[in-house]
């Protein structure tokens, strides 16, 4: 019997996958487990790993066919112009969140996914979001893992189409959007909600964006679609007041203290050994970075050493990635 030598890592990052129903994350494991007992010279065990996920994939892909997949939902006629569709496979569990911003996250998904009985006694799930934050914080990341949790597409809406295309037809426009909610379940975001939802008093405000922001009013307040609206900003304080109670939830982000960037490591760098790096002192060198910031510096370590043709990831490699994004900061 072939010895089997997989990298522990990789052993756990398979039973996580398994065991929080991540499919996509379980094969990629799978195929990286199987690069890497090449590279040990176990070839034969290799190609069979290969071939169970291959098999795998076609039985999915079979499944699909036959109608087990969500309905292909693409935005057609003036709506194209206004949505962009996507169909996420990003999971709560891909995310380092604090404890609060997880709680009200994972209790969205359990009354979406509990519907029915909360409709047996009159009640709603919660579905309009505020998300507030800096650039980077997992924002945006958060309405991927909503929809891919609850297998729901996204739609993000076009906020620059929607205020300088349109303009003077920007409410009628934003109408469409929430008859498309009514129409087609999904998890639809508002990036960059600022752009009209600034308070209607500041000194720099105009006709067209008033006229969003109380058309946006009007609608969400009439919202009664299972869709899930989230707006997201990185300028809470230059929203209007009135929109603060049109939503069920305001969950704000930070930038990640030093447990979170730890465990941020941890998590991106599991499928590349990270037993031997000490993320402590790793951690200190992304101090203030944002947790955008540090996956894209773990991913540029990642690729360093699978280009150089490294077994191993190195403490310089991942700290000469961060400072790299910090460079890349201060230079822009």
């Amino acid at each position: 019997m072939v010895e089997i030598v997989a990298k522990s890592s990789q052993i756990l990052a398979l039973l996580r996958s398994y065991a929080e129903a991540d499919e996509p994350r379980f094969l990629r494991t799978a195929m990286q487990l199987a690069a890497h007992e090449a590279r040990q010279g176990h070839s034969k065990l290799a190609e069979d790993i290969r071939k169970l996920v291959d098999e795998a994939k076609t039985r999915r892909g079979v499944l699909e066919r036959r109608g087990n997949a969500i309905p292909l939902a693409r935005p057609t006629g003036e709506l194209a112009d206004l949505l962009r569709v996507s169909y996420p496979e990003t999971r709560l569990g891909d995310m380092v969140l604090p404890h609060q911003v997880r709680a009200t996250l994972e209790r969205l998904l359990r009354e979406h996914r509990q519907q029915a009985r909360l409709a047996e006694h009159g009640l709603s799930a919660r579905r309009h979001l505020l998300l507030v934050g800096p650039p980077g914080t997992g924002k945006t990341l958060t309405a991927s893992a909503v929809a891919g949790e609850l297998k729901l597409p996204l739609f993000v809406v076009r906020m620059e189409g929607l205020l300088t295309r349109y303009l003077g037809e920007s409410a009628s426009k934003l109408r469409l959007v929430f008859e498309a909610m009514e129409r087609n379940r999904g998890v639809y975001l508002f990036d960059e909600f600022d752009a009209i939802g600034a308070d209607r008093g500041a000194g720099n405000d105009v006709a067209e964006v008033r006229r969003v922001l109380n058309a946006f009013l009007q609608f969400i307040e009439e919202d009664r679609s299972e869709s899930i609206c989230i707006a997201a900003t990185n300028h809470f304080a230059s929203l209007d007041s009135a929109l603060m109670r049109r939503f069920d939830d305001i969950i704000r982000y930070e930038l990640p203290d030093r447990e979170q960037v730890e465990q941020l490591l941890l998590t991106r760098l599991e499928s590349f050994d990270p037993s031997q790096l000490n993320l402590t002192t790793i951690a200190k060198t992304a101090e203030g970075l944002s947790y955008a910031e540090i996956v894209r510096a773990c991913e540029d370590a990642a690729k360093d050493m699978v280009l150089e043709g490294r077994e191993r990831l190195g403490m310089d490699d991942v700290t000469r990635a961060l400072e790299a994004r910090r460079h890349g900061r201060l230079a822009t």
